[in-house]
């Protein structure tokens, strides 16, 4: 199930997020993004948070800020699910478009992010450090239909 969160569930967040990133976001840097009021998250639950989405729309443009669904649940669908419920998220709140960074080297993200229609919008180079060496960010995007 795909339901919509907010920072109550920062510390449920973090602990996904940990398990899918190098540098993970802790509960706290998850609680001070749900400041801005612009931003939202959708979550896969199967008692707990599985994977979730974090998201912003504001001033007609959305941004896709993280995606990470536990090693152990992936292959199921859920990251196409919960990328799906941040379009739908930015298609009612009149967003025209959606955007997002992604590691060059992630070839299972960015396959689902063309299968979805993203197209890639610009490069970032070294934008991601990591263990392996600094990875460029290829920018992609999403024209959405208005409603």
């Amino acid at each position: 199930m795909i339901e919509s969160v907010g920072a109550d569930e920062a510390e449920a967040l973090a602990r996904v997020h940990a398990q899918c990133f190098e540098r993970p976001w802790s509960g706290g840097d998850i609680t001070k993004m749900f400041d801005n009021p612009a931003v939202a998250c959708s979550a896969a639950r199967a008692g707990d948070i599985v994977g979730f989405v974090l998201f912003w729309i504001a001033a007609g443009d959305g941004e896709i800020l993280t995606v990470a669904v536990r090693p152990d649940r992936r292959g199921e669908g859920l990251g196409r699910r919960l990328v799906e419920a941040a379009i739908v998220a930015a298609i009612a709140r009149g967003a025209a478009s959606l955007h997002l960074d992604v590691a060059e080297d992630n070839r299972a993200a960015r396959g689902l992010y063309a299968k979805l229609g993203f197209l890639e919008a610009g490069r970032r180079k070294g934008y991601y450090s990591a263990a392996r060496g600094a990875v460029d960010a290829i920018v992609m995007r999403l024209a959405l239909p208005a409603c």
